[in-house]
């Protein structure tokens, strides 16, 4: 003979909360299934009949009888215990940054925090805090170029001795050319900036062609003086050291620093220092851009003209340029070098 089921018999107080979970909107779904279970088991309903009106299995309605008979009410939650948790613990960082300091397994790049999450057997969280905490971000990277001048040391002291200490009575200046400017307006209207949305443009555009700007910066007053051309060679170059020494009293000794572009040491650029003995050239180190202010400038009127400009000609750029360096005349400011670690030196 088979072994008699264990009757299931509810009280009073059980039967009214499992209605009430059958009955209630904002309870899970599951344990309304497991209320009705259970009141058609305490009506005397069998396992085939509880079956079809609930849409559930007979070991759905085994488990939940035998938790209920064991434990009453207490007794209907779930019980997966989940992931277990992970510690941030000093070693468990440590073990996180090494990681991350060696190539990815899988062949990508770098490392993700998923990634290496799963590779650790941890939750990704512990390697966020752990990046965070450490100021490690993979995702990005920085581009650098390695200046190959013997001479760096040399160069680099006597360009910042200028703009730390410039000669009495003498004008130096940051020279150099942004060269292939181009002349860009957009086949579409550009759409302005409204709440929520940022200004756009057009994908298309038209070619009206290119110019060159020629830049002399003051680093004592921090005026620009600008001229354009459309072509960039060494007697343009030779036409604007002119022009600049023009606005410059005729006995006044003047320093130029400017990179080692070939059309910086042409033989028209030699004539025209044998003919100007108070025009002083300093060559920056090769790959040292970044020692020539009048590089911030030139991202200046990048960022703030050139990127976004919409310019119907060469000479309507040209125009603009121009506009745009009267404008900074107005209220020049020169750059405050800085070097805050003196005892550091500078090496190749």
């Amino acid at each position: 003979m088979g072994r008699m089921k264990t009757p299931l018999t509810l009280t009073t107080p059980e039967r009214e909360e499992l209605k009430q979970r059958t009955r209630s909107r904002k309870g899970r779904a599951e344990d309304a299934r497991i209320a009705r279970v259970l009141l058609l088991l305490d009506q005397g309903a069998t396992y085939r009949t509880i079956q079809e009106s609930v849409g559930c299995s007979a070991p759905f309605i085994s488990k939940w009888k035998k938790r209920f008979l064991a434990e009453r009410l207490a007794g209907l939650y779930g019980r997966y215990r989940g992931r277990q948790a992970n510690v941030l613990t000093p070693k468990l960082e440590a073990r996180i940054l090494a990681w991350t300091q060696k190539p990815p397994t899988d062949g990508s790049t770098h490392w993700s925090t998923r990634r290496l999450a799963k590779k650790l057997g941890i939750h990704h969280m512990a390697v966020a805090r752990t990046w965070r905490k450490h100021g490690i971000q993979p995702h990005r990277f920085a581009r650098y170029m390695a200046s190959n001048d013997p001479d760096l040391e040399k160069k680099a002291a006597d360009v910042i001795g200028l703009y730390m200490n410039p000669p009495q009575n003498a004008a130096v200046f940051c020279v150099d050319e942004k060269t292939a400017i181009q002349a860009l307006d957009r086949k579409d209207p550009r759409l302005p900036l409204s709440p929520g949305r940022a200004e756009r443009h057009g994908f298309e555009y038209k070619r009206h062609g290119t110019l060159s700007l020629f830049a002399a910066f003051d680093t004592q007053s921090g005026e620009v003086f600008g001229k354009t051309a459309h072509r960039h060679t060494s007697a343009e170059f030779v036409a604007f050291l002119q022009e600049l020494l023009a606005h410059q009293p005729e006995d006044r000794e003047i320093h130029v620093i400017l990179d080692n572009l070939s059309a910086h040491k042409s033989k028209l650029v030699k004539q025209f220092l044998s003919e100007h003995p108070n025009v002083h050239f300093h060559f920056t180190p090769t790959y040292s851009s970044w020692l020539n202010q009048v590089e911030l400038w030139f991202s200046k009127i990048a960022r703030d003209l050139l990127h976004r400009g919409i310019f119907t000609s060469v000479p309507d750029l040209a125009r603009k340029i121009k506009r745009f360096v009267k404008q900074h005349n107005t209220d020049p400011k020169p750059i405050k070098w800085k070097h805050n670690d003196p005892a550091r030196r500078i090496a190749a």
